[in-house]
């Protein structure tokens, strides 16, 4: 506990620069997530007044469901634009001032959602997601790396797990001003669509009193005196040497190396291992049946026989349930470490997937079923919080470097977002096809790919970005001498002494 009050005084600053990232960052991810649920029933009204206004008839029921399903998906269409223009921008300008400017396009976003009813244009509300999209996209690649820039070697795996947190708090707020008793009413829709704009805003003012992270100074840059202005500003008056090897060991390994593109990083052999890992985190996140879950669980209340009052509340202590769970994750992570949290956390749910599978079934032979599914369903997006959401984003930021991190979080971000978007088109369908029994297909995922984490994932807690790609190398180059990624460290170790 002393210790906790030790780095909470001397981290201050790290920790409100967290907050701030967070509100413009994962948050507005889960926020949308959550809230277009809410939002269905009134835009598909809106849009069949507006459509009757125009042309002095009704919508067709297909041509509505059309249109609705496009205002759905072209959130995710904006993610894939904006993830990848995120890696070329981040790198050019830095992600204190992408991030400023892409809180300009949540804004303008906002604006576009937040007028549309009283513009009776539903165009405006595609334009509107199309833009949330665009900024979500290129939100949910930066936030993580920048958390992951700032923070100090001892705290990072609990920095980088804080984007889990956020992306909860923002499907429970989402859900939250959901609720027919505030924003989700026939006349307030728009301002629930809208209410995005106001972390925007706020991280748009509150950002620029905090620093460009020390290893965009120093490697990037070259700038000695901004990264070491930096440090002190993020992690107070202390002994930063650790750090500061680490950042030396990496510039040298740099040093005749720019910032790689896509294509080369794909052909590069020194990561061949760590795109691997990146891409089988991405799918297995799309195919951990978190989805599922919440889907099923509306379904569950209702065998059970709560009325729809109880059930929206209950939905709501569902999402909380993951909340508290990510933020438990932030205290064990530097403790477990991120590889145990990954492989345990998939076979569990894997375990839990397959009980799933057999109560969904049953649910209608026995009144005592439901409940069994329900606490099941709990644990089930409680070990994904603990374990895998918090994890994942860690892993994906500790494992490249900071030649190699643009491109591959454009490679992941790409994936993520297509794979949000193919799985919302076909999930509908593979329940109506297949069910309950569809959680068989999340149980295969996830065991298959808690195999290969116990299997050829390093853990990376405490060890720096040299260590773990030296790790890695054991495996990229299993027949072959590795390269020596550290051969012109000592020309450039001077720099300690000037701290």
């Amino acid at each position: 506990m002393a210790d906790f009050l030790s780095d909470l005084v001397q981290y201050q600053k790290f920790f409100q620069m967290i907050f701030v990232l967070g509100i413009g960052g994962t948050l507005q991810i889960g926020f949308q997530v959550a809230m277009i649920t809410y939002t269905s029933t009134h835009v598909k009204s809106f849009i069949n007044e507006t459509w009757l206004e125009r042309y002095d008839s009704p919508i067709q029921s297909e041509n509505l469901l059309l249109l609705w399903s496009f205002i759905v998906s072209i959130f995710g269409i904006g993610g894939i634009l904006g993830s990848m223009s995120s890696g070329y921008l981040s790198v050019k300008y830095g992600k204190k001032k992408c991030l400023m400017g892409n809180n300009l396009l949540m804004l303008v976003s906002a604006l576009f959602l937040g007028f549309s009813r009283m513009a009776r244009s539903f165009e405006m509300i595609l334009i509107g997601r199309l833009l949330c999209g665009m900024s979500a996209g290129f939100a949910l690649l930066l936030h993580p790396q920048y958390i992951g820039e700032i923070s100090p070697k001892k705290l990072r795996g609990f920095g980088n797990s804080t984007a889990a947190v956020f992306w909860a708090l923002g499907k429970s707020i989402g859900q939250v001003m959901g609720q027919r008793e505030l924003l989700g009413s026939k006349s307030l829709w728009p301002m629930l669509m809208a209410l995005g704009g106001i972390p925007a805003l706020a991280q748009l003012v509150i950002l620029p009193f905090f620093p460009e992270s020390p290893p965009y100074f120093l490697i990037h840059k070259g700038d000695e005196e901004g990264c070491m202005k930096a440090m002190k500003q993020l992690w107070g008056e202390g002994h930063h040497q650790v750090e500061i090897d680490d950042m030396l060991k990496e510039k040298s390994a740099m040093k005749n190396t720019k910032v790689m593109s896509i294509l080369e990083l794909l052909k590069e052999a020194s990561f061949r291992w760590q795109l691997y890992t990146l891409i089988s985190l991405s799918f297995t996140i799309q195919l951990s049946g978190i989805n599922a879950i919440y889907f099923y669980a509306l379904d569950v209340l209702h065998t059970a026989g709560f009325d729809e009052g109880t059930i929206s509340y209950m939905s709501l202590g569902i999402g909380f349930c993951e909340l508290i769970s990510a933020i438990f994750c932030t205290i064990i992570i530097e403790r477990c470490g991120r590889k145990v949290l990954l492989w345990c956390g998939y076979w569990i749910m894997a375990f839990l997937a397959a009980v799933l599978t057999v109560t969904l079934s049953l649910q209608d032979w026995f009144f005592w079923v439901p409940y069994c599914s329900l606490g099941l369903i709990i644990i089930y997006v409680s070990c994904f919080a603990i374990g895998p959401a918090g994890a994942t984003a860690s892993i994906r930021v500790e494992i490249f470097d900071q030649s190699s991190r643009p491109p591959a979080f454009v490679i992941g971000g790409s994936l993520n977002w297509t794979g949000l978007f193919v799985i919302g088109m076909i999930f509908p369908f593979i329940v109506e096809n297949l069910g309950p029994f569809c959680f068989l297909i999340f149980m295969g995922a996830l065991f298959i790919s808690g195999i290969y984490i116990y299997l050829f994932l390093p853990e990376t807690k405490g060890k720096s970005a040299m260590e773990i790609r030296e790790e890695f190398n054991k495996l990229n180059f299993r027949k072959k001498c590795p390269p020596d990624i550290e051969k012109n460290f000592t020309e450039d170790y001077t720099f300690c002494t000037k701290l």
